[in-house]
């Protein structure tokens, strides 16, 4: 059974292709414009061994904002439509990643209810000419569009490259176990008999 998706969006400020599959390698081919984010999303996809294509180009020349936004909307709504109707699925994901003098821990649950919850403190507010204010965004879009909880705790850390990192990382390991598929659920994870 594959669990993957292709999807498109297509704004008037964006155009964005986007291809996952859940059961991947960690392969990853990703031009979004934006190189932080081309290098984050790389991460996400090797640490969370997911196979994950992105084409995207849009309004770079006002900012960013946009770009990393749709990117977060897009990812969501494949990882939502690979998961199917999540039977079999694990539900949940935590993870603990160090990055040098960092400590990033995530937790998720594919609930079907988006909530996001950011304790992140970032010393600066660029890295080179990215916004990190726009890494909440991202995860905001993810969340609302995968529907799931997700629970962004940053322990401890100084440097914004290493802060960050440590997120991405941390959120594609909590996402790999919660969309594994274990062979002792039957159906879907909850006594709801849905999720």
């Amino acid at each position: 059974m594959s669990r993957s998706a292709l999807i498109e969006r297509v704004t008037k400020e964006t155009r964005i292709k986007l291809a996952i599959d859940l059961d991947g390698t960690g392969q990853a081919k990703v031009c979004t414009s934006v190189p932080f984010l081309d290098h984050m999303l790389d991460l996400f996809a090797r640490h969370g061994l997911f196979d994950l294509t992105v084409e995207a180009s849009g309004d770079i020349d006002i900012d960013f904002h946009h770009t990393v936004e749709d990117i977060g909307i897009v990812l969501g709504q494949a990882m939502r439509e690979a998961l199917g109707d999540k039977k079999g699925i694990r539900r949940y994901g935590q993870a603990t990643v160090p990055m040098d003098e960092t400590l990033a821990s995530v937790a998720t649950d594919l609930s079907g209810r988006p909530y996001l919850v950011y304790n992140v403190r970032i010393p600066k507010v660029k890295i080179g000419e990215f916004d990190v204010e726009l890494a909440r965004e991202f995860f905001q879009a993810l969340t609302n569009n995968l529907a799931a909880n997700l629970h962004i705790n940053v322990m401890y850390g100084d440097n914004v490259h290493h802060i960050l990192e440590a997120c991405f990382k941390a959120t594609a390991r909590a996402l790999d176990t919660a969309t594994q598929m274990d062979p002792r659920i039957e159906g879907v994870m909850s006594t709801k008999g849905t999720i």
